[in-house]
C-alpha cells in the first residue's frame, strides 16, 4: 500500500493540495490578467512606437505577444504528455511539480528585465512563465483523484480555486498600491524610467517570491505519486503512448468521452475569454483617458476575482443538489447570455457589470469541470495520464480558440463580433452536455 492511500481524504492532505492554487494563482492574475498587459502596452506607448523588430521582421505589439502565447501553449501541449510518461515510470510526479513551479516563478522574476531593448530575454521569460504555470497546474490537477474521494472532489476543487482568488487579490492590491503610489514604497524615477513602470517590474518579482514561498506547504505534504510497474522502455515517448491508451479507453467509457467532447468545446471559449478580457476592455470600452483605463481595468479584474470566490463555492453547492452535469449546463447557458451582453458593452459601468457576471461563473465552471472529470475516471492508479489528456485537450482548445477569435476580429474589424462567436461555443457545449448521462 502506498502512502497516498493511507493519507487519502485527510484534511491536511486536502488542504495542502488546494493551497497550491493559493501559491500559483498570483501568476494568472498579476501576470496574465492585470499588471503585465498594462506594463507591456505602456512600454510601447512610452517609446511612442507600435512595432518592434524581432524574429527577422517588424511585428506590432499585439500580434507579437499573441504569437508568443500561442507558441507557449503549443509547447505546453507537447511537453505535458512527455512529463506524464516520465513521471509514471519514476513514480515521482512531485519532483516535476516542483521543477515547473520554480521555472515559472524564476521566469516571473526575470520579467523585471523585460524591455524593448532586451526583447528576446523578456519574451523568453514570458514564454516560460506560461509553461511553468500551466504544466505545474496540470500536474497538481492530476493529484485530485489520488488525494480525495469522489464525494470530496467538488468541494476541495472549489476550495482550491477560491483560495487562489483570495491570495491573488491580496497580492494584486499590494502591487496596485505600489503602481499608484510608488513614492510611498521608495520607488522613484531613475535611469529614464518612470516610477510607475518600475513598480510594475517589482510586482513581477513579488509574484515569483510568493509562488515559491507558499508552494512549500504543498510540497511538504503531497505524496510522490504512483510508480509504474514492469519493464521501463521508451520512457520519454511513453506519455504519448499513454495519451493513445487513454483515447482507446474512451471507447468503453462512453460517459467520459461525451463529457470530454463537451469540455473541449466550452473550455475553448472560457480560456479564450480569460486571455483576452483585458485587451477587449482596453480597446472596446470608452474609459476617457489612459489613467482611467488603467484603474478601470484593474478594478474590473478585482471585481472578477472577489466575486469568483463565492461563485466557485456556490457552483459546488449547486452540483450537490442538481448534479454536476445539470449545473454545468446552466452555467454554459449563463455564459451564452453573458457573451451576448458583452457585444453591447460601451461604458465603464457596463464593463464593471460584465466583470461581476463573469466572476459568478468563471471559477465555478473551472472548478466543477475539474472535479467532474475526476469523478468520471475509471478505476485506475494512472491518474497522471488521464489528467495529461485532459490538459492537452484544454491547451489545444486554447490555441484554436485564440486563433479563431483573432481571425473573426480581424476579418470583421471588431472584437465585439468575436464575443458572439464565443457564445456559440458555449451553446454547443451545453447541447453536448445534455448527451452526457446525468449523475448527481
Amino acid at each position: 500500500m502506498t502512502t497516498v492511500l493511507t493519507l487519502k481524504g485527510t484534511k491536511k492532505l486536502l488542504n495542502a493540495w488546494a493551497f497550491y492554487d493559493w501559491a500559483n494563482s498570483v501568476y494568472s492574475l498579476v501576470i496574465s490578467s492585470a499588471i503585465f498587459p498594462i506594463f507591456y502596452g505602456a512600454l510601447f506607448r512610452v517609446a511612442e512606437i507600435e512595432k518592434v523588430t524581432v524574429f527577422g521582421g517588424e511585428i506590432a505589439r499585439a500580434p507579437l505577444i499573441s504569437y508568443v502565447t500561442s507558441a507557449a501553449f503549443i509547447f505546453i501541449a507537447i511537453v505535458t504528455p512527455l512529463i506524464s510518461g516520465v513521471a509514471d515510470y519514476l513514480g515521482n510526479k512531485r519532483i516535476f511539480l516542483k521543477f515547473f513551479c520554480y521555472l515559472g516563478a524564476a521566469s516571473c522574476i526575470g520579467l523585471y528585465w523585460f524591455s524593448l531593448d532586451n526583447i528576446y530575454f523578456g519574451l523568453i521569460c514570458y514564454f516560460f512563465g506560461l509553461v511553468g504555470f500551466w504544466v505545474s497546474f496540470a500536474i497538481n490537477n492530476s493529484y485530485l483523484p489520488d488525494i480525495a474521494y469522489p464525494e470530496q472532489q467538488d468541494g476541495i476543487s472549489a476550495k482550491g480555486f477560491s483560495l487562489g482568488y483570495i491570495g491573488s487579490v491580496i497580492l494584486l492590491l499590494f502591487n496596485l498600491a505600489m503602481v499608484m503610489k510608488p513614492d510611498i514604497f521608495g520607488i522613484t524615477d531613475s535611469g529614464g524610467e518612470v516610477a510607475e513602470i518600475k513598480a510594475m517590474k517589482y510586482s513581477f518579482v513579488t509574484v515569483g517570491i510568493w509562488w515559491i514561498l507558499f508552494s512549500q506547504y504543498t510540497f511538504m505534504h503531497l505524496p510522490k505519486g504512483y510508480k509504474r510497474e514492469g519493464e521501463r522502455k521508451n520512457i520519454v515517448l511513453n506519455g504519448f503512448k499513454e495519451l493513445k491508451s487513454v483515447w482507446n479507453q474512451l471507447g468503453s467509457e462512453l460517459k467520459l468521452k461525451r463529457y470530454l467532447t463537451a469540455f473541449f468545446v466550452y473550455s475553448m471559449a472560457v480560456q479564450t475569454i480569460m486571455l483576452i478580457a483585458t485587451y477587449f476592455g482596453e480597446e472596446e470600452i470608452n474609459w476617457g483617458g489612459d489613467s482611467e483605463r488603467t484603474t478601470g481595468l484593474i478594478v474590473s479584474i478585482l471585481i472578477i476575482q472577489v466575486i469568483a470566490i463565492g461563485g466557485a463555492m456556490l457552483t459546488a453547492k449547486a452540483s450537490k443538489h442538481f448534479g454536476n452535469i445539470n449545473t454545468l449546463i446552466v452555467v454554459n447557458i449563463f455564459w451564452v447570455l453573458l457573451c451576448v451582453y458583452a457585444y453591447f458593452l460601451q461604458t465603464p459601468t457596463d464593463f464593471y457589470i460584465a466583470a461581476g457576471l463573469v466572476g459568478i461563473v468563471m471559477g465555478g465552471i473551472q472548478a466543477l469541470s475539474r472535479s467532474t472529470y475526476s469523478k468520471f475516471l475509471p478505476e485506475t492508479t494512472d491518474t497522471t495520464s488521464f489528467f495529461s489528456f485532459y490538459d492537452v485537450a484544454e491547451k489545444i482548445g486554447i490555441v484554436i480558440g485564440t486563433l479563431m477569435y483573432g481571425a473573426v476580429a480581424q476579418l470583421t474589424g471588431s472584437m465585439r463580433n468575436s464575443t458572439i462567436f464565443l457564445g456559440i461555443f458555449f451553446l454547443i457545449g451545453a447541447f453536448l452536455l445534455l448527451k452526457v448521462e446525468k449523475k448527481k
